[in-house]
């Protein structure tokens, strides 16, 4: 299909650590973060939570809670319900409308935890590094790269940690291709593909409709970013992108139905569906090896869990039941393989021991910014129908 295409070359921000120089450890950066000093007052890492909608109640709350060591003081929703659930499950901790009481006492806090629209992403984490506090961001970091750098650049002039919630790195299904591979059960990887596909015709109302650029809405955006990244971190650096963007359900204004595809610089291709519209999911993965395939359907049970109000710390957390495991061989000679716990709570746990410790962050904000950048070239390719070249 791509030889019937216009081809067009692009630069693209590259992370400093070469990403697949980490492909058999990815959630590790390379990049040190300065400790914070130890308060004896509190010796809890003190945080402030700013949203409260379905990432910050569901995924960021919860997960904080559970890590020793980290305290919600704080959290900034304007929604008059949100704010009384907050206050019911986080009786300790202020609930106020605005960033604004959260920023003039910045000394009662050590992290900030933005997990509110993308389109306050750079201001809500530019002041938080202004007033000397490490930031978490939930994916996407930015709508754009060049933000997104520009972020990077005030982390570092500040000496303070930033790291972005890419949680699906800690997906079961992903620890368990990733063991894969670092055992070679596969053979020589030359096609990867993964999915995350919902059956949502009616959409939700909500930011995520909006089709203002600074929105960062649509499924390329929200469950594209988690694909790439993972993409990325398995198999390094890419060449080529070339995207289809859709708006298939009534009165939508942003892609509610996409695909990428990616050509890696190491010679693997990418196959990348994610869409709310699907009313039967394909596998989340299906991974071509010379040796093997590795097939697995179903999403990561942790997200379900949490929203069904499971806690994190509960013994059996993360484990897949046995119907739901996948499948390695070829021909017809395969059989099932065990899915790895998943393992959400280790972001703030490493959150915890990078701040107190030193250390590199979960996520390496580099890292973010280059799912970000692929994201911008997939549009530029979708809108002109076109191959995206990218160059260093």
């Amino acid at each position: 299909m791509q030889h019937a295409l216009t081809a067009c070359t692009t630069r693209i921000y590259r992370p400093a650590s070469h990403l697949a120089a980490r492909a058999h450890d990815p959630v590790r950066s390379r990049n040190r973060s300065p400790t914070l000093a130890v308060n004896e007052k509190h010796p809890d890492l003190r945080v402030g939570l700013i949203g409260y909608g379905a990432a910050g109640a569901f995924f960021h709350a919860p997960l904080i809670t559970a890590t020793r060591g980290l305290v919600i003081t704080a959290i900034v929703t304007s929604d008059p319900v949100r704010a009384r659930d907050a206050a019911a499950a986080h009786p300790g901790a202020r609930v106020v409308p605005s960033s604004d009481p959260l920023f003039a006492e910045a000394e009662r806090l050590d992290l900030v935890v933005i997990a509110s629209p993308n389109r306050t992403h750079v201001p809500l984490a530019g002041r938080a590094l202004d007033a000397g506090l490490a930031v978490v961001i939930d994916k996407p970091i930015t709508a754009t790269a060049a933000a997104g750098a520009r972020l990077i650049d005030a982390a570092r002039r500040a000496g303070r940690m930033l790291t972005v919630f890419h949680n699906r790195r800690w997906d079961g299904d992903f620890l368990t291709l990733r063991r894969l591979l670092r055992e070679g059960r596969l053979g020589s990887v030359h096609r990867f593909e993964s999915r995350f596909e919902r059956w949502r015709p009616v959409p939700k109302p909500g930011w995520r409709q909006e089709a203002d650029p600074d929105a960062a809405g649509g499924v390329l955006y929200d469950l594209g970013s988690h694909l790439i990244d993972q993409a990325l971190l398995l198999f390094g650096p890419v060449m080529q992108v070339y995207a289809e963007l859709d708006r298939r359900g009534a009165g939508v204004d942003v892609d509610d139905d996409a695909f990428v595809a990616l050509t890696h610089a190491g010679g693997v291709r990418s196959h990348l569906w994610m869409s709310s519209v699907a009313p039967h999911a394909g596998p989340r993965f299906r991974v071509l090896g010379s040796r093997a395939a590795f097939t697995k359907h179903g999403l990561d049970v942790q997200e379900a869990a949490l929203r069904g109000g499971a806690r994190p710390d509960r013994a059996g957390w993360g484990e897949d039941p046995p119907e739901n495991w996948g499948h390695i061989g070829a021909g017809g000679d395969t059989g099932p393989v065990r899915t790895e716990p998943g393992a959400y709570p280790d972001f703030y746990e490493i959150v915890a021991r990078t701040l107190r410790e030193g250390g590199p962050p979960p996520v390496d904000p580099a890292d973010a910014v280059a799912t970000v950048s692929i994201i911008e070239a997939a549009r530029r390719s979708a809108a002109g129908r076109r191959v995206i070249t990218l160059l260093d």
